[in-house]
């Protein structure tokens, strides 16, 4: 009798063994989400216009990539058709200004825009911008933030994918589904998480608690 309780026990820890494996391995695959509202980057040049000469951005919270941080101060965005107040510029400043605003946005300002990855700025509508000291106006620099996933390069090769490969996403929910057209940014400075506008987050009852997966 001992002896057929020593053998239950031991295939009773290889099961709960191996489902704490099956676990673990299940987990290493999700990726947290980051959902983004329209927001603007500046250039130092376009923060003096709108701002005043050697203005610094006053940090309010930082965000999760690394280094990247909201910022207390916000702008009018202007276009042909209408304007939208109160949009949050992040910081720190870029070589050149960047606009990225919803879909549902470019029909409100009167623009058309495509998706396009951050910096990706050739050939793209430009932009009023208006701040407390003065307006600017750029030539190219508004975008619909393509979704992508930041990943560092050990993570990329974990998930089997390249920085530029372009992969399809998979959440689970009721509301759930598949996002395509993904692009993969491996870098050494990127924390993992999945970048998805607040359009596309809340078409899938996605939040910042949510965990999505790679398919191929």
């Amino acid at each position: 009798m001992d002896g057929c309780e020593a053998i239950l026990k031991l295939l009773l820890e290889a099961v709960q063994a191996n489902s704490a494996k099956t676990v673990v391995n299940s987990n290493s695959w999700e990726i947290p989400v980051g959902v983004s509202n329209r927001h603007i980057h500046l250039s130092q040049k376009d923060l003096n216009t709108l701002f005043g000469e050697n203005y610094q951005l006053t940090k309010i919270k930082d965000l999760s990539q690394p280094g990247q941080y909201a910022c207390k101060e916000t702008l009018t965005i202007c276009g042909p058709k209408s304007a939208i107040e109160k949009v949050r510029i992040l910081g720190p400043t870029r070589s050149k200004t960047q606009v990225e605003v919803l879909a549902g946005d470019c029909f409100k300002l009167g623009v058309v825009s495509h998706p396009r990855l951050s910096g990706d700025l050739c050939r793209t509508p430009g932009i009023t911008l208006i701040g407390k000291n003065g307006s600017v106006q750029i030539e190219e620099g508004l975008i619909v933030a393509q979704r992508h996933i930041h990943m560092t390069p050990e993570e990329a090769r974990r998930f089997e994918v390249s920085d530029g490969d372009i992969v399809s996403i998979k959440f689970d929910d009721l509301r759930g589904g598949i996002y395509s057209n993904v692009a993969i940014r491996a870098t050494d400075a990127s924390k993992l998480e999945c970048h998805i506008d607040t359009e596309e987050a809340n078409a899938m009852n996605i939040n910042s608690s949510s965990k999505i997966k790679i398919i191929k």
